[in-house]
């Protein structure tokens, strides 16, 4: 029978040490009793970009990257996007249940109530220039949000997390929207409450001169499943963010501005502009080769490949795939669709990226399916912003019911200089003087 524990053998000190072992992890905080005499500080763990660090209990997310996994709540993601709205998923990420038809019905009037934004957020949004980035107009207009509900701040009362929870999930598509309709220079759609969580996003994003606004079933259907395939992923950067600013006790508004930021990176949520980029590049289908042999080269990056976490397919990418056969039945097919699925097909045969386990990840066909449904580039990311604040704040809230939780805090190995002797900018000056 297996011990629950490891035993570390110092060679310094010839000395050794037996640390527990709990859910596969040891605790860092245990190599600090790994020390030369009673002065040394103890042994760390150094661990840049937490490759192989665990910052948290979770219970949201489980991602086995080696076997392709992914589920919230002990849920395949395959089934909740075959199944489910985002709004009964972003209630299972944050309650940690699905709900029955009341509890789904309180929940999206509880959402749908609170969409409308302050004529300040409104103004605010004015101020900004005709070509402002939308992901820099989101962040701040979210920041913005903080000083309009400064009940926000008592974040250790839970009743209170909930409430901004529901505000920040209801209105975040209508940043996303205010932002869309500046850049094309129309004027700001009020929500509707008679359509749901998705079909308002899209009357707040498409609605001209009609009465009314009909969202085509098809498209709203395939926003719904791309946001509950991006509606949470373990702790990934913009995650990492949210916890670690959400740590100082800052109010969601404000620790939610900084996941978003963290978002618009171009090696996190603005990978598919990347790979649509790449498909432009490549022009054709018959270009395919060349540019392989150039990423094998080093000379160019194969985008919408590999993964951090997943060593395997990503189950998001292969339910996206579908999804964009679906939508281009609506929108016309987008050419790019044939490129990438050659692209595909002999990258997957190729012993070079399969020794590499380099598979599609989700950024690889939604990109394709935002600018057929006539979203440009720069705004993917607002797209992926938007279900991942449902995500982000369950992972808020989880960490302020974590007991063991304290102020985000890492150590660093210092490599600099010490005990410099300084010289007076006279000194400074002749020596400079002297250097010529």
């Amino acid at each position: 029978m297996p011990f629950d524990n490891v035993t570390i053998t110092d060679n310094r000190t010839n000395r050794t040490y037996t640390l527990p072992i709990e859910h596969g992890t040891v605790r860092s905080a245990d190599f600090r009793n790994i020390r030369t005499d009673p002065a040394d500080f103890g042994l760390m763990t150094y661990d840049p970009a937490f490759v192989n660090t665990a910052s948290c209990r979770s219970s949201i997310t489980y991602l086995d990257g080696e076997r392709g996994i992914l589920e919230y709540r002990g849920y395949p993601i395959e089934t909740l996007a075959e199944h489910c709205s985002f709004l009964e998923v972003a209630y299972l990420l944050v309650f940690g249940e699905l709900p029955d038809r009341t509890e789904l019905q309180d929940w999206a009037s509880e959402i749908t109530r609170r969409t409308m934004l302050h004529e300040n957020i409104r103004k605010f949004m004015e101020g900004f220039r005709y070509d402002a980035h939308p992901m820099g107009m989101l962040v701040s207009s979210v920041a913005a949000l903080s000083t309009l509900y400064p009940d926000a701040k008592h974040v250790q009362d839970p009743a209170n997390r909930l409430q901004q929870i529901k505000r920040l999930i209801a209105k975040i598509p209508t940043i996303a929207a205010m932002c869309y309709r500046h850049g094309v220079g129309f004027p700001y759609v009020f929500p509707d409450n008679d359509l749901s969580y998705t079909e308002n996003f899209m009357n707040m994003l498409w609605k001209m001169a009609e009465p009314k606004y009909a969202a085509n079933a098809v498209l709203a259907r395939a926003l719904e499943v791309l946001f509950i395939l991006h509606a949470d992923h373990e702790q990934n950067c913009s995650t990492n963010a949210m916890r670690s600013v959400g740590s100082s006790q800052a109010d969601p508004y404000l620790s939610l501005s900084a996941a978003a930021a963290a978002l618009s990176g171009p090696l996190h949520g603005g990978a598919n502009e990347q790979v649509l980029r790449m498909l432009e590049e490549i022009g054709s289908k018959d270009r395919i080769p060349a540019y392989l042999d150039r990423v094998k080269s080093g000379e160019v990056k194969l985008m919408g490949f590999g993964h951090r976490v997943y060593k395997n397919y990503d189950p998001r990418a292969k339910i996206i795939k579908w999804t964009a056969e679906q939508v281009f039945r609506v929108t016309g097919r987008n050419p790019k669709l044939d490129i990438a699925l050659e692209l595909e097909r002999i990258a997957l045969e190729d012993e070079y990226f399969i020794e590499r386990k380099l598979y599609p990840n989700v950024d690889f066909y939604s990109g394709i399916i935002y600018q057929a449904m006539g979203f440009k580039p720069e705004f993917f990311t607002v797209l992926f912003a938007i279900p991942r604040t449902a995500g982000w704040l369950a992972q808020w809230d989880e960490m302020h019911r974590d007991p063991e939780q304290k102020i985000a805090r890492p150590r660093q190995i210092y490599t600099g200089e010490r005990q410099r002797a300084f010289l007076a900018i006279e000194e400074r000056q002749a020596i400079a003087a002297a250097k010529g």
